[in-house]
This record gives structure tokens, sequence and C-alpha cells, in this order.
């Protein structure tokens, strides 16, 4: 499908993915039965592995192609303070990753996955969100188009992650704008920021919203108004794969709320998708219930990049492994099944 060029385009693309195979699930589902363990004694792992064969169309799937995808931009309200970096680590870090140092090339390198790091217009960033829009309808398009056109099309897993700083804040106010409460119930500490760093950013999530009183409700008004370059594309990446059938393992908070943007514009739009960690960022957790999405790991991690989601890779091998390796009854001469 061609790459949307408007939100009616994004929404309709979404509203028109197809759902996984049933015929395919049951046949996973009946494999499953048969296999030389007791009912249900490998858990989630039994779930993960049905869940996937079904997203692939296939009763005994296998991961070939991961891809992990890594989005950098820049934020006007970093300028506010709301980092414990400056605003030019955005960049330095692009350029670590791009030389292999960054956590998420050792567990890219680790789950076998093709890694790619994407930096989107670094030397303009996003408008300041407590004066207006952080992006035009024209910026929020094109960062979306980006992400929408890394994913490739012969990977059969995807996870993104991100660099730009302030963009826990942005997360934040998305989840503000999305879901309600008080500014406070959004804010962490992101990047290490003390007390009084966090109430600073509740006090920036308070005034987005009250400088962009159309983000309130409206998912992609949200992502133009609120958000970052990265998170847009993150987005754009994650409904690319949905509309595309490649499973998605969603990492901390910040992908997160980019996901969520999409869940609360088409119901079902994350369904194509599990939670790969829950972070130390306070309202992760929140979200996630907000979402449906049970964490496969909790670690503590609040690095972002896709560190928690590249690390669940495993998780998902470890489940695809036995459900597609493992003998059945039949087939081992085993009584029982």
């Amino acid at each position: 499908m061609s790459t949307p060029k408007n939100f009616s385009e994004l929404h309709a693309a979404l509203a028109a993915a197809s759902n996984p195979d049933a015929a395919i699930r049951a046949g996973a589902e009946l494999r499953n039965g048969q296999l030389t363990k007791p009912p249900g004694a490998l858990g989630r792992l039994e779930d993960l592995a049905i869940w996937y064969g079904a997203w692939r169309g296939e009763v005994r799937p296998e991961i070939n192609a991961p891809q992990v995808l890594i989005f950098a931009g820049n934020h006007g309200i970093a300028a506010r303070g709301v980092s414990a970096f400056p605003a030019e680590v955005t960049a330095q870090m692009v350029a670590n990753f791009a030389h292999g140092g960054a956590a998420i090339n050792q567990l890219s390198k680790l789950a076998g996955a093709q890694m790619s790091v994407h930096p989107i217009d670094l030397s303009r960033p996003t408008a300041d969100f407590t004066q207006g829009p952080a992006m035009s309808d024209a910026d929020v398009m094109a960062a979306i188009a980006v992400g929408w056109e890394a994913v490739d099309q012969a990977s059969d897993l995807l996870v993104v992650g991100e660099m730009g700083i302030g963009n826990t804040t942005s997360a934040a106010a998305i989840a503000h704008a999305l879901y309600g409460g008080a500014p406070q119930d959004w804010t962490g500490r992101g990047t290490g920021v003390d007390r009084a760093g966090v109430a600073l950013k509740s006090r920036v999530v308070a005034e987005g919203l009250a400088a962009n009183p159309q983000a309130a409700g409206d998912p992609l008004q949200a992502l133009r108004c609120l958000g970052g370059r990265e998170v847009a594309a993150m987005a754009g990446a994650i409904a690319r794969a949905r509309v595309a059938h490649i499973p998605v393992i969603l990492d901390g908070y910040i992908c997160t709320a980019a996901a969520a943007v999409l869940e609360r514009l088409v119901a079902g739009a994350l369904d194509h998708a599990v939670a790969g960690h829950a972070s130390d960022e306070q309202a992760h957790d929140r979200i996630l219930g907000h979402l449906g999405k049970e964490p496969l790991l909790r670690l503590g991690l609040r690095l972002g990049e896709g560190s928690g989601a590249a690390l669940a890779i495993q998780i998902l091998r470890g489940a695809i492994a036995c459900h597609s390796g493992m003998a059945t009854f039949a087939e081992a001469g085993v009584a029982g099944g």
C-alpha cells in the first residue's frame, strides 16, 4: 500500500487492515495441544507463539528477519529544561548508533536483527508546544512517512526505538491528551531529572494542553500538536507493520505513547503488537493498562532506544522455538497425547 499522504488516508489504511487468519490460528492452537508437555505448561510462551503464527500465516512459524528501527528528532520544549541532558545529545547519540556504540546496537546484534537509524530534520526542532502546535500537518505527515517507508516488507518482526532529548515530556503530553487525568499522572524522571524537574515537566504538559485544546481526545491532533518527529515516525512504522501483518514488540513509554495514538484512532490497530517490557518510567504501566498490554519483562529499564523491546525478541524466539521445534506426542512416541 502507498504511503498515506494525510490523516484521512492513515485512518483508512488502519481501518482496512486485515486480521490474522483464523484457520491458521486454529491450526497453531491444535499443534500446541499436541506437543510433548502438559497443557499450558509453557504458560505465556504458548500464547505468544500462537499469536505470532496467526499474524504471519504459519502454523509452525520462524523468526528469520527481525528489524530494529531507531528514529531521532529534536524537540522545542527541550529549551524549557525538561531533560537532564542538552539537546545536542540527540545528534551525538545518532553518531554513536551509527558507530555501533549504544546499547541498542548490542541488543540488536544479539537478536540477529537488522538495525538502522533515521534522524529526522535534526537541525529544525519542533516548536515549543506550550506556545502552539509542535508540528504542522505537513511536518507530522512527513515524519509518519519516514516511519512507514523504513519498514522492510521482508521483515518478520519489528521493534521501533527513539532518540530525542525532551521526548518523555512529549510522550507524557500525548498520554494526558489521550487519557485525561492530571499532568503529574503522566510525568516521571525520564533521563534522571530530580523532583523539581518532574514538577517542571508536569507544568509543561499542562501548558501544552492549554495551548493546544484540539489535542484533547483527538489522537492525530495530539500527535501533531504535542509529539515529535521521531514519535510520529514510530507511529508510522507501527501502522505500516499492522497493514503488512508484521508483528511488533513495543518498547518503553515513548514508543507506547506513539502506539497509543493508533489504538485510539482505530480500535484493534495494535492487535499485532505485544509490550516488550514495563520501564521504570512511572506512567508506562498506566498507559499499558489502557492498551490492555501485559509486558513480557520487568527489569527497571528506562533507556529507550528500543532496548527493552530488542531484548524481548529473545523471549519471542524462545516461544516460537518451542512451538515449532518440539515434537508432538505422536511424533515422539510418548504416551498421553
